[in-house]
């Protein structure tokens, strides 16, 4: 990564930008940013209207964007009276998520403040938001649409409303105690004490950064604010399809941290694999193949069924651990073994126990999904012992790939 400052001025001369770093702020703004050149002079200008004057403040922007706005953020920033950093990535890893992570490390004040870089989250609210933490002693302070006082008028049609609302009753279902006293977990607008994040435990993944927050550094006390969502100032949504299956995968990864979870995400995976190991043996079976190697062949594609889903649903945060043909050939073998490990299982139940054939089947099955699940989880998505040298997770792989350039005025 390389560092560049640009402070106006006296200090324009190379060998003194270096020396020029900013005093510590009493809230930090991290601002992640994807091609939203149209509204960083605006936003800085609010900014510089709302909160200088009631609290000491630095702003972070971590951008993502393939225009113009690293330039336009770097000829903005030298009308603030407050230093201003950017922070580009070559490659976004994490999303919008990942960004936030980044601008977290990059913070030097006790308070930070996360908000889109759109203007749908009023500038003039971040005192209000830190205000707010230091009455309540809180350690997370989120911006809700949905007390009293909150609107989401800024949401562009019922649509968007409708998959907001959907979202946000999904994750409170999903985590009713994490999410206890939060009302508006998919808020983007939010104010967190460095003291209470540690930005290595975080595993972003899109663009719903205050859930990751909200159930993997479990703030003990948390405090609401509300606000009217507003208009975007300039440009379009960055919200896709694609998006929301990043959110989906991400609620899954999130759910399954416990192995009780993960237990029950993978025999539900299980249990969909027969739908592909039936169409497959119908379909063997009807061009004339015997029904025992139709069986066998079937199988693998249950089996590939399996490991596509568990991959993304269950072990996604674990996959960096091995190679993925190394995944693979681990996760047939257990899979398969479970075929030749049941029958036998089956007759010593049958013949030394005097148990029935259903409920010696029955047994086995069970066996033999608690083995499948343990072995697969030790075997295949556990860390090998020592590491695998050179591998890094999402988060570390953010920190080396991406090209990092902060420029500051003071």
């Amino acid at each position: 990564m390389t560092y560049e400052s640009i402070v106006p001025g006296e200090l324009s001369d190379p060998a003194l930008r270096a020396t020029a770093v900013p005093e510590p702020g009493a809230v930090t703004i991290v601002v992640p940013t994807f091609n939203e050149s149209a509204n960083i002079r605006e936003l800085l200008r609010r900014i510089t209207e709302s909160v200088p004057g009631r609290l000491p403040c630095e702003v972070v922007f971590v951008d993502d964007s393939t225009d113009d706005t690293p330039e336009v953020i770097r000829e903005a920033a030298r009308d603030c009276p407050f230093p201003v950093t950017v922070l580009h990535r070559e490659t976004p890893v994490g999303g919008l998520g990942g960004a936030v992570v980044e601008g977290i490390r990059a913070a030097t004040s006790d308070w930070i403040v996360v908000m889109d870089g759109d203007l749908q989250h009023p500038p003039s609210l971040v005192p209000e938001l830190v205000a707010a933490g230091e009455r309540a002693h809180a350690g997370l302070v989120v911006a809700s649409r949905y007390i009293k006082g909150g609107s989401r008028a800024g949401l562009a049609g019922s649509y968007r409303i409708a998959v907001s609302r959907g979202a946000t009753w999904l994750t409170k279902g999903l985590f009713p105690r994490r999410l206890r006293g939060i009302s508006d977990p998919m808020s983007g607008f939010f104010a967190i004490r460095r003291s209470v994040v540690t930005a290595d435990v975080l595993k972003p993944l899109g663009y719903k950064i205050l859930l990751e927050m909200a159930v993997r550094a479990r703030p003990r006390q948390v405090t609401e604010v509300p606000f009217v969502f507003q208009d975007r100032f300039a440009g379009e949504s960055k919200s896709t399809a694609q998006e929301g299956i990043r959110f989906l995968r991400h609620l899954a990864g999130l759910r399954t941290t416990s192995p009780v979870a993960r237990m029950v995400v993978f025999g539900l995976i299980g249990a969909t694999g027969f739908l592909p190991n039936l169409a497959a043996l119908w379909a063997l079976t009807s061009a004339g193949m015997h029904y025992l190697p139709a069986e066998i062949v079937a199988n693998q594609f249950g089996v590939a069924w399996n490991f596509l889903l568990l991959e993304h649903l269950c072990f996604r945060d674990r996959r960096q651990h091995r190679h993925w043909w190394d995944r693979v050939g681990r996760f047939g073998l257990i899979a398969n073994a479970d075929l030749v490990l049941r029958i036998p299982l089956i007759a010593l139940f049958v013949g030394e126990f005097g148990m029935t054939a259903l409920a010696a089947t029955a047994l086995a099955l069970v066996t033999t999904f608690v083995l499948r699940f343990a072995s697969t989880e030790a075997l295949v998505y556990l860390p090998r012992k020592g590491g695998r040298a050179g591998h890094t997770t999402a988060v570390e792989a953010g920190r080396h790939t991406g090209s990092r350039t902060a420029r500051r005025t003071s």
